[in-house]
């Protein structure tokens, strides 16, 4: 047995980027509009506002981990499980997603067949964790989707002291990948808005959380602008992100001017689909 899929990829739904086990499929235009929205929707389209779903396949060899309630179909012979195997590995799992914005359980997906993942107005960004070196990849709060099973989750610490962390609206833990293996993650910019610097044992001082992406090896804290207090407050510029030793980071000098597009949209939105574009697009330009 098996299943035929037709019309999944067309003129209007495109495949923009692939690695892994991972396709970014992107709407091109949102078609199921009516007469009210349908103006928003095309000038949304035309602004690079669009919809985008992750497409992963599974061939038996490789799992796959997603942020929960990410799943909208799974095609073929595909299970799911939570991964978590004890009260002890739930508790764990629910102190990190406390401390980092992210969901306490993460589905993990095996077996033969494909996922897909419900639709966003962010953009996907796919990475091979390897690339980032030995210290692995650290994101910013709220951004993973998805990552290859051979990919480790873990939370790293911030040097930094709690608070610095409330004056400088930075959380004290993030979520870093290490291992190798491809994960997806949400931006609320496209890659090519995003500046990489290469840091070389060298220092990269940040005003404000403009970084999304950094490697593990690096030293993160947060730090006077100047060397006294009074200096930082009276330069206008008060604490900073500062980045130290050797490795990348990614930073989005657009970050904080960008609107909050919603994340996904669940399967009772998809039945209405012509009442929730013209609300979804109405958040983004209303």
């Amino acid at each position: 047995m098996a299943i035929q899929v037709k019309n999944w990829i067309n003129d209007n739904r495109k495949v923009i980027a692939q690695r892994g086990m991972f396709r970014v499929i992107e709407h091109q235009k949102d078609l199921s509009v009516s007469s009210g929205s349908a103006q928003r929707a095309y000038f949304a389209s035309e602004m690079n506002v669009k919809l985008r779903q992750v497409e992963i396949a599974l061939d038996g060899s490789k799992t796959v981990k997603t942020q929960a309630g990410a799943m909208q179909m799974m095609v073929g012979n595909v299970e799911m499980n939570t991964g978590v195997k004890s009260a002890k590995g739930f508790f764990g799992a629910m102190v990190k997603a406390a401390v980092t914005n992210e969901t306490a359980v993460k589905p993990e997906y095996c077996g033969n067949g494909q996922i897909i993942l419900e639709p966003t107005y962010k953009h996907i960004i796919l990475q091979d964790v390897a690339e980032w070196g030995n210290g692995g990849l650290v994101i910013e709060d709220g951004m993973f989707l998805a990552s290859e099973g051979s990919v480790t989750h873990s939370v790293v610490e911030n040097t930094q002291s709690l608070g610095t962390a409330l004056v400088s609206g930075e959380g004290l833990y993030n979520l870093c990948f290490t291992g190798s293996g491809v994960v997806a993650l949400e931006s609320h910019v496209p890659f090519e808005e995003l500046i990489e610097y290469t840091l070389e044992n060298d220092v990269l001082k940040v005003d404000g959380n403009m970084a999304v992406c950094w490697s593990g090896s690096l030293n993160f804290s947060v730090e006077k602008a100047t060397k006294s207090f009074i200096g930082s407050m009276a330069s206008g510029e008060g604490l900073v992100n500062v980045y130290r030793g050797s490795g990348k980071v990614w930073v989005s000098p657009v970050a904080g001017t960008t609107d909050s597009a919603p994340k996904t949209m669940s399967s009772s939105q998809n039945s209405t689909k012509e009442a929730s574009s013209g609300s979804l697009l109405g958040s983004l330009f209303g």
